[in-house]
């Protein structure tokens, strides 16, 4: 199997490796044991909605005193230094 998923894996930690990938092999087949005829698929995430709060506003318009302690305005926008030429 290592061999297949081109792993590089030493001689001396190969046995380790069988015993791990037999270990996960055997809890495969007990999981396809369990009985699923009953249970429902999962629905898809998307198809699930969000409540959404209602658009209003809550804050009053602070931008004025905001930009009085920036160190540079320019017809209401901030201003930085480019950094890429």
């Amino acid at each position: 199997m290592a061999e297949l998923a081109k792993l590089g894996v030493a001689l001396e930690d190969l046995d380790m490796l069988t015993e791990r990938f037999n270990e996960v092999l055997k809890l495969f087949d007990e999981l396809s044991c369990t009985p699923t005829d009953t249970v429902d698929p999962l629905a898809h995430p998307l198809d699930a909605t969000q409540p959404l709060r209602s658009d209003t506003v809550t804050e009053s318009d602070q931008r004025t005193s905001m930009q009085s302690v920036a160190p540079a305005v320019d017809r209401g926008h901030y201003l930085v230094p480019r950094v890429v030429d």
